[in-house]
Protein backbone atom coordinates (compact mmCIF):
# COMPACT_ATOMS: atom_id res chain seq x y z
CA UNK A 1 0.00 0.00 0.00
CA UNK A 2 1.12 3.48 -0.56
CA UNK A 3 1.83 5.86 2.27
CA UNK A 4 -1.21 7.91 1.37
CA UNK A 5 -3.53 4.90 1.81
CA UNK A 6 -2.28 4.25 5.36
CA UNK A 7 -2.41 7.86 6.52
CA UNK A 8 -5.14 8.45 9.05
CA UNK A 9 -5.68 4.78 9.90
CA UNK A 10 -5.04 3.13 13.22
CA UNK A 11 -2.08 0.94 12.48
CA UNK A 12 -2.12 -2.13 14.64
CA UNK A 13 -5.73 -1.62 15.70
CA UNK A 14 -7.28 -3.06 12.56
CA UNK A 15 -6.05 -5.79 10.29
CA UNK A 16 -6.08 -5.50 6.50
CA UNK A 17 -5.92 -9.27 6.03
CA UNK A 18 -8.99 -11.18 4.90
CA UNK A 19 -10.25 -14.58 6.03
CA UNK A 20 -10.31 -15.98 2.52
CA UNK A 21 -8.22 -19.11 2.04
CA UNK A 22 -7.85 -19.81 5.77
CA UNK A 23 -8.92 -23.18 7.18
CA UNK A 24 -10.29 -22.84 10.72
CA UNK A 25 -9.81 -25.56 13.31
CA UNK A 26 -12.58 -28.16 13.29
CA UNK A 27 -15.33 -27.18 15.73
CA UNK A 28 -18.35 -28.61 17.45
CA UNK A 29 -21.39 -26.75 18.73
CA UNK A 30 -22.59 -27.70 22.21
CA UNK A 31 -26.07 -26.73 23.46
CA UNK A 32 -26.55 -25.55 27.05
CA UNK A 33 -29.78 -24.97 29.02
CA UNK A 34 -29.95 -23.05 32.30
CA UNK A 35 -32.42 -23.57 35.16
CA UNK A 36 -34.40 -20.49 33.99
CA UNK A 37 -35.06 -22.06 30.58
CA UNK A 38 -32.52 -20.05 28.52
CA UNK A 39 -30.93 -22.03 25.69
CA UNK A 40 -27.69 -21.12 23.91
CA UNK A 41 -24.97 -22.75 21.85
CA UNK A 42 -21.22 -22.53 22.43
CA UNK A 43 -18.58 -23.46 19.84
CA UNK A 44 -15.68 -25.66 21.01
CA UNK A 45 -12.74 -27.23 19.23
CA UNK A 46 -13.02 -30.95 18.51
CA UNK A 47 -9.84 -31.47 20.54
CA UNK A 48 -11.05 -29.49 23.57
CA UNK A 49 -12.50 -31.08 26.68
CA UNK A 50 -16.09 -29.85 26.77
CA UNK A 51 -17.21 -28.65 30.22
CA UNK A 52 -20.48 -30.12 31.56
CA UNK A 53 -21.60 -26.69 32.87
CA UNK A 54 -21.30 -23.13 31.52
CA UNK A 55 -22.45 -19.71 32.71
CA UNK A 56 -25.72 -18.63 31.09
CA UNK A 57 -25.31 -15.72 28.69
CA UNK A 58 -28.65 -14.19 29.69
CA UNK A 59 -28.98 -14.51 33.48
CA UNK A 60 -25.56 -15.73 34.63
CA UNK A 61 -26.90 -18.89 36.27
CA UNK A 62 -25.20 -22.25 35.81
CA UNK A 63 -26.32 -23.89 32.57
CA UNK A 64 -25.92 -27.63 31.97
CA UNK A 65 -25.27 -29.43 28.70
CA UNK A 66 -28.47 -30.47 27.04
CA UNK A 67 -27.17 -34.00 26.38
CA UNK A 68 -24.99 -34.34 29.50
CA UNK A 69 -25.36 -35.03 33.17
CA UNK A 70 -24.66 -32.73 36.10
CA UNK A 71 -21.04 -31.70 36.61
CA UNK A 72 -18.92 -33.79 38.97
CA UNK A 73 -17.93 -32.16 42.23
CA UNK A 74 -14.15 -31.98 42.54
CA UNK A 75 -12.74 -33.22 45.79
CA UNK A 76 -10.55 -30.50 47.23
CA UNK A 77 -7.82 -30.80 49.82
CA UNK A 78 -8.51 -29.08 53.12
CA UNK A 79 -6.82 -25.70 53.44
CA UNK A 80 -3.47 -25.79 55.27
CA UNK A 81 -3.45 -23.31 58.11
CA UNK A 82 -0.42 -21.77 59.80
CA UNK A 83 -0.93 -24.17 62.71
CA UNK A 84 -0.84 -27.17 60.35
CA UNK A 85 2.41 -25.98 58.79
CA UNK A 86 3.91 -25.36 62.24
CA UNK A 87 3.00 -28.88 63.32
CA UNK A 88 4.79 -30.23 60.24
CA UNK A 89 8.04 -28.65 61.49
CA UNK A 90 7.79 -29.16 65.27
CA UNK A 91 6.09 -31.50 67.73
CA UNK A 92 3.76 -30.29 70.48
CA UNK A 93 6.45 -30.96 73.12
CA UNK A 94 8.93 -28.73 71.24
CA UNK A 95 6.32 -25.99 70.88
CA UNK A 96 5.55 -26.10 74.63
CA UNK A 97 9.28 -25.79 75.37
CA UNK A 98 9.69 -22.77 73.04
CA UNK A 99 6.62 -21.11 74.55
CA UNK A 100 7.90 -21.59 78.10
CA UNK A 101 11.30 -20.16 77.12
CA UNK A 102 9.84 -17.03 75.49
CA UNK A 103 7.44 -16.42 78.40
CA UNK A 104 10.40 -16.67 80.80
CA UNK A 105 12.28 -14.02 78.81
CA UNK A 106 9.29 -11.67 78.81
CA UNK A 107 8.58 -12.15 82.52
CA UNK A 108 12.25 -11.70 83.39
CA UNK A 109 12.47 -8.13 82.18
CA UNK A 110 11.61 -8.20 78.53
CA UNK A 111 13.67 -8.48 75.43
CA UNK A 112 16.79 -6.27 75.30
CA UNK A 113 16.33 -5.65 71.60
CA UNK A 114 13.11 -3.75 72.32
CA UNK A 115 15.07 -1.36 74.56
CA UNK A 116 17.66 -0.87 71.81
CA UNK A 117 14.88 -0.13 69.33
CA UNK A 118 13.37 2.42 71.75
CA UNK A 119 16.78 4.09 72.04
CA UNK A 120 17.10 4.30 68.28
CA UNK A 121 13.63 5.83 67.97
CA UNK A 122 14.25 8.43 70.72
CA UNK A 123 16.03 11.03 68.49
CA UNK A 124 13.23 10.89 65.93
CA UNK A 125 10.59 11.19 68.64
CA UNK A 126 12.41 14.16 70.23
CA UNK A 127 12.71 15.92 66.87
CA UNK A 128 9.01 15.38 66.11
CA UNK A 129 7.83 16.77 69.45
CA UNK A 130 10.42 19.56 69.68
CA UNK A 131 11.65 18.22 72.99
CA UNK A 132 15.27 17.62 73.74
CA UNK A 133 16.70 14.99 76.05
CA UNK A 134 15.76 15.41 79.68
CA UNK A 135 12.72 17.58 78.95
CA UNK A 136 9.18 16.63 79.80
CA UNK A 137 7.35 14.14 77.63
CA UNK A 138 9.89 11.36 77.28
CA UNK A 139 12.77 9.54 78.89
CA UNK A 140 16.18 11.08 78.57
CA UNK A 141 18.83 9.39 76.48
CA UNK A 142 20.99 8.51 79.51
CA UNK A 143 17.96 6.89 81.17
CA UNK A 144 17.26 4.85 78.03
CA UNK A 145 20.91 3.85 77.77
CA UNK A 146 20.91 2.76 81.42
CA UNK A 147 17.75 0.74 80.81
CA UNK A 148 19.42 -0.92 77.83
CA UNK A 149 22.52 -1.79 79.87
CA UNK A 150 20.48 -3.22 82.76
CA UNK A 151 18.40 -5.33 80.35
CA UNK A 152 21.61 -6.55 78.70
CA UNK A 153 23.03 -7.56 82.13
CA UNK A 154 19.83 -9.46 82.98
CA UNK A 155 19.85 -11.34 79.70
CA UNK A 156 23.60 -12.05 79.78
CA UNK A 157 23.13 -14.91 82.21
CA UNK A 158 20.30 -16.37 80.13
CA UNK A 159 22.27 -16.87 76.94
CA UNK A 160 20.56 -14.04 75.06
CA UNK A 161 22.91 -11.74 73.22
CA UNK A 162 22.09 -8.06 73.60
CA UNK A 163 22.56 -5.41 70.96
CA UNK A 164 25.42 -3.02 71.76
CA UNK A 165 24.32 0.36 73.08
CA UNK A 166 25.53 3.27 70.96
CA UNK A 167 26.17 6.75 72.26
CA UNK A 168 24.51 9.51 70.28
CA UNK A 169 23.59 13.06 71.11
CA UNK A 170 20.32 14.70 70.22
CA UNK A 171 20.49 17.98 68.33
CA UNK A 172 18.33 20.78 69.70
CA UNK A 173 15.78 22.15 67.28
CA UNK A 174 15.82 25.86 66.43
CA UNK A 175 12.74 27.90 65.81
CA UNK A 176 12.77 30.68 63.23
CA UNK A 177 12.54 34.16 64.77
CA UNK A 178 9.19 35.85 64.34
CA UNK A 179 9.13 38.79 61.92
CA UNK A 180 7.98 42.12 63.15
CA UNK A 181 5.02 43.83 61.43
CA UNK A 182 7.40 46.46 59.99
CA UNK A 183 9.64 43.77 58.49
CA UNK A 184 6.61 42.00 56.99
CA UNK A 185 5.37 45.17 55.28
CA UNK A 186 8.87 45.92 53.97
CA UNK A 187 9.12 42.40 52.53
CA UNK A 188 5.74 42.75 50.81
CA UNK A 189 6.84 45.96 48.98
Amino acid sequence: MSERALRGTRLGATSYETDSGIDLAPRQDIDYVCANGHQFTMPFSLEAEVPPAWECRVCGAQALRRDGAAPEEKSSKPVRTHWDMLLERRSLAELEEVLAERLGVLRGGGIPFAVAAAMAAAPARAADTGEGPGEQGGASRPALAAAGRSAAKKSAGKGVKAAPATKTTARPTRKAPAKSPAAKSAAER
